[in-house]
């Protein structure tokens, strides 16, 4: 999507679609008002695969695509289809937009409803429940109105793109109540949802105070989809402790042997679909002449060590950035790793800086890459080099292809992409991973030096034995990694749910 541009099409403002949402009556009243749209699939996610930039000059856009975007692109084209995301600023009003094949249908947020659906029910209250509660979850009752009216507004605004009969793939824990608004509102449709995050253990779910609706909002898909199986068994379960619905009660395989849910009618089926990234494009960025010169450039700015360590995370309670800093600072000291030939490189990515918790974190993570560095580091060779801004795709791959070990120790994830970008990236054959047993990628990326991020002993034991591995031991790890990411990339992703999707549903498979 870098080379697409977008302009105002024509349609109703989100200043329409706010006072639309404002409105006290219930979606089954009010169906009969949402209307049609054009477009053969939707996709419903919290963000646009674009920012909105405002200036002197009036409001322009610039594209930001993940991959997500990668992997539905080609689809969306082909299917006339629309994206329903909110634009990433508050109180902004934007028109539908379209371009080349494909129309994007902003959804407007004021800032209230930022601070309370997004800042607070979705990543103060839902994110930390979801990751094994590492950080107290809060709930709170104006949290969750907010966000209940603002997945009313995503769910309306979907259906007004939507054409009869099209498929609509709501993605991930801010709009868990859609899939249910949108069954109501357009019955016709064909819907699926996928969490991106994991999905937390039965007793932890349950002290969620509006654990049911979440429940009954998912299960309005046609299909709902996890990263792992035991994803899809919490959540078959929960469905008859809460709901008391029917299900299936046989194992759900990896894109296969869905379980199912009787409701009323229809049959819901839920199944694991493992995400991944773009490996083919990666590894076609990593042999590019550009970007190993500039990974040569790297090593030399790093004084050209032995070994460079490598951590890339967004700046998060959960991703373990401070677990490595402590395993890396003790092999220093116990002489099990040097300084002056083995160093780190951190690069942490500014995330959500308005939550108290997240301030706090970076002034510990930072405090620590002090020491470490006061301990350690000479004059002009420090340890650990920490980075704390974004950086492009093309910088970030030569990052990838420079290092030699890159360290994953998450607390829990859902997937972790990072993971496999680097395996993606190591056209070589060269490189090695340590990984958290706490990661989805763990599942798949067995040959990796997995490790228990809650075992500081283990961890420093994976990073030990990956920096000093046997050369040809490490190429025999990697490129069994790296056939598993390059055949199961993130196109066999989106088509294999979408496949299922699609597939004429017939009763329980599980």
């Amino acid at each position: 999507m870098t080379s697409t541009t977008f302009e105002i099409a024509s349609g109703r403002s989100a200043s329409t679609d706010a006072e639309e949402a404002s409105g006290p009556e219930p979606a089954a009243d009010r169906a009969s008002g949402v209307g049609h749209g054009v477009a053969e699939f939707v996709v419903v996610a919290n963000r646009l695969p674009v920012d909105i930039v405002q200036d002197e000059q009036g409001v322009s856009w610039n594209t930001s695509p993940g991959g997500l975007v990668t992997a539905l692109e080609p689809i969306l084209r082909a299917r006339r289809g629309a994206w329903v995301g909110w634009a990433g600023a508050a109180d902004v009003e934007v028109d539908p937009m379209s371009g080349d094949d494909m129309t994007l249908h902003p959804v407007r947020l004021s800032e209230r409803e930022v601070i309370d659906y997004y800042e607070g029910l979705s990543n103060a209250g839902l994110w930390p429940l979801y990751h094994d509660v590492i950080v107290k979850p809060e709930y709170r009752r104006e949290w969750w109105d907010a966000y209940a009216a603002v997945n009313r507004r995503f769910a309306e605004t979907a259906s007004r793109a939507a054409a009869e009969g099209a498929t609509v793939w709501v993605q991930d824990y801010q709009l868990q109540l859609v899939p249910r608004m949108l069954r109501t509102m357009r019955p016709d449709l064909k819907i699926g949802f996928f969490l991106h995050i994991p999905f937390p253990p039965v007793e932890l779910f349950l002290q969620m105070p509006w654990r049911t609706e979440i429940i009954e909002g998912i299960l309005g898909a046609d299909l709902v989809g996890f990263h792992l199986p035991g994803g899809a068994q919490n959540f078959l379960y929960l469905v008859r402790r809460l709901t008391g619905l029917p299900t299936s009660r046989g194992n759900v395989g990896t894109r296969s042997r869905f379980g199912a849910v009787a409701v009323g009618a229809r049959t819901v089926r839920v199944g694991a679909f493992p995400i991944s990234v773009d490996s083919s494009t990666l590894e076609d960025r990593a042999r590019s002449a550009d970007v190993r010169a500039a990974a040569e450039r790297l090593r030399s700015e790093l004084g050209n060590p032995e070994t460079i360590m490598l951590g890339v995370d967004r700046l998060d309670y959960t991703k373990g950035i401070d677990v490595r800093l402590h395993a890396v600072g003790e092999l220093y000291a116990q002489g099990r790793l040097d300084p002056t030939r083995e160093v780190l490189v951190q690069l942490a990515t500014p995330s959500r800086e308005r939550v108290g918790s997240y301030r706090a974190m970076r002034d510990d993570i930072e405090r620590e890459v002090g020491r470490i560095n006061g301990d350690f580091g000479r004059v002009g060779s420090p340890a650990v080099h920490y980075l704390h801004h974004s950086v492009s795709i093309d910088e970030l791959v030569a990052f990838y292809v420079a290092a030699d070990v890159m360290l994953v120790t998450p607390l829990r994830d859902g997937m972790n992409l990072v993971a496999k970008e680097y395996v993606a990236c190591q056209a070589d054959d060269g490189g090695a991973l340590v990984l958290s047993e706490f990661t989805g990628a763990a599942a798949e990326l067995r040959q990796a030096y997995q490790c228990n991020p809650h075992d500081l002993e283990d961890v420093k034991n994976a990073i030990d034995a990956a920096v000093h591995r046997p050369a040809a031991l490490g190429r025999r790890r990697m490129r069994a990694m790296r056939r598993q990411v390059l055949q199961y990339d993130v196109a066999l992703w989106a088509r294999s749910f979408l496949d299922a999707l699609s597939a004429d549903n017939d009763g329980p498979e599980a």
